[in-house]
């Protein structure tokens, strides 16, 4: 045990040590936090230029619409098109030509500039001349008051969604926020099994390719080994798990004070808390992620992280063990990726229906729950079904380490040989 307990402390101080695991770790959330914050502030400010837009108007019908904005001053034209463009007026940044009834020939409205026309600007004459054409055509059919009648009758419906709590409450419930809490989890999970699990087999063919490992098998029985190097990396990926979410939790906070508005929506959309009968009424999906239980959904996506961890990087191990060069993982590594990009298209698509047939059963293997499951935990899934699967997934994960090191104790030895499936399912005999 003490020997166990010597590798895994090696494995863990050696890797957050390196500058690889503070770079990753000190500046991936500073990019998580700049994601969130930057088109906020972005969106918040504008460019401060007013661009001039003549309207050359042969019917005189549509000039009048348009109302400067913000950005842009709209300008009745008194020449041509041509003396325009002749006059080089740098001042003007676009045209607007209309030579007839837009409703006989809507091909008679042109936009003119030397640049690329600016997306808003295209937006902001389509919805005023539609909105015009609308009337025109409404007006053609000559009904009294039609223009009211259909304004009166378009209706706009929602259904309300509210979920039942255990103390009969009933809050409030939204499944594309349910989605995209699911999406999010199962993506993470997805990306540290493979980032951490490929750490093991990468660590794994380091120490065999430079013999290390001979000198080390000499003192330490290869489970031992093994069990060291994986246990040592989760708790690394354990640590950057908890680093990035401190980190990110300050950073909101600080990014808040230079943006209140960003902050109040930050702060609800993390802590989740209730808002006063005082307070202004806040946007409906921050009162929606009240109904969620942040709490369950962190506890599960560590248990099966870890559980999904140990599983696939016992394979991993197993694999590094087998290879002389990370150029022979190929074939094995293979089906593994199949295996994993099917659970994650399964966990996505199973956004849809949570309760199917398929998301069930994913959501019970081993090779598959962790990723799946993960999907349909915001969904509100039985206790006993979570709790089966998690059973399963670390029995699954213990057994498979058991029969991993029996493959690693042969192959850490193993040079100068192509090693088949075969051969490795005949190493989990040896004795």
């Amino acid at each position: 045990m003490r020997k166990l307990i010597l590798i895994i402390e090696r494995e863990y101080m050696w890797r957050i040590s390196r500058k690889s695991f503070l770079l990753l770790t000190f500046l991936l959330p500073f990019l998580f936090v700049a994601l969130m914050s930057v088109p906020f502030w972005l969106s918040s400010i504008g460019s401060g230029a007013i661009h001039n837009i003549v309207i050359i108007d042969e019917t005189g019908k549509y000039a009048p619409l348009f109302e400067d904005t913000d950005s842009y001053r709209f300008l009745y034209g008194d020449k041509s098109l041509e003396a325009y463009r002749a006059s080089d007026d740098r001042e003007i940044s676009a045209f607007l030509s209309i030579t007839a009834d837009l409703l006989q020939d809507p091909a008679a409205a042109i936009l003119y500039s030397e640049k690329q026309i600016p997306g808003d600007l295209s937006a902001l004459v389509n919805r005023v001349l539609t909105k015009q054409l609308e009337q025109d055509k409404l007006a053609s059919f000559r009904i009294p008051d039609l223009e009211q009648i259909i304004a009166e009758s378009r209706v706009s419906f929602k259904v309300q969604t509210f979920k039942w709590g255990k103390d009969g409450n009933a809050s409030s419930s939204s499944t594309p926020i349910a989605q995209m809490i699911g999406i999010f989890s199962t993506l993470i999970v997805y990306m540290f099994i493979m980032m951490y699990g490929g750490m093991v087999m990468q660590g794994v063919i380091e120490e065999k390719t430079s013999r290390i490992v001979e000198i080390m098998v000499s003192s330490v029985r290869p489970f031992d080994l093994m069990t060291g190097k994986i246990v040592g990396i989760g708790l690394v990926g354990l640590t950057q798990i908890i680093l990035w979410g401190i980190l990110v939790g300050v950073l909101l906070v600080v990014a808040g004070l230079f943006m209140p508005g960003f902050q109040a929506d930050t702060a609800m959309m993390s802590t989740g808390s209730m808002i006063a009968a005082s307070d202004p009424p806040a946007p409906e999906w921050l009162v929606v992620l009240q109904s969620f239980n942040f709490m369950e959904i962190t506890g599960y996506f560590i248990f099966y992280f870890l559980g999904g961890y140990l599983l696939y990087a016992s394979v991993f191990a197993a694999i590094g063990s087998a290879v002389n060069s990370p150029e022979d993982t190929q074939q094995f590594m293979t089906p593994i990726m199949i295996i994993l990009i099917f659970a994650l298209y399964v966990g996505i698509y199973s956004s849809e229906n949570p309760d199917g047939s398929v998301a069930f059963w994913c959501s019970l293997i081993p090779f598959t729950s962790p990723v799946v499951m993960m999907m349909r935990i915001p969904f509100e899934v039985a206790l006993w079904q979570k709790l089966l699967s998690v059973a399963l997934l670390f029995a699954a994960a213990v057994g498979l380490t058991y029969f991993a090191a029996k493959i690693y104790r042969v192959g850490i030895l193993m040079y100068g040989k192509k090693i088949h499936l075969k051969e490795i399912l005949r190493w989990i005999t040896f004795r």
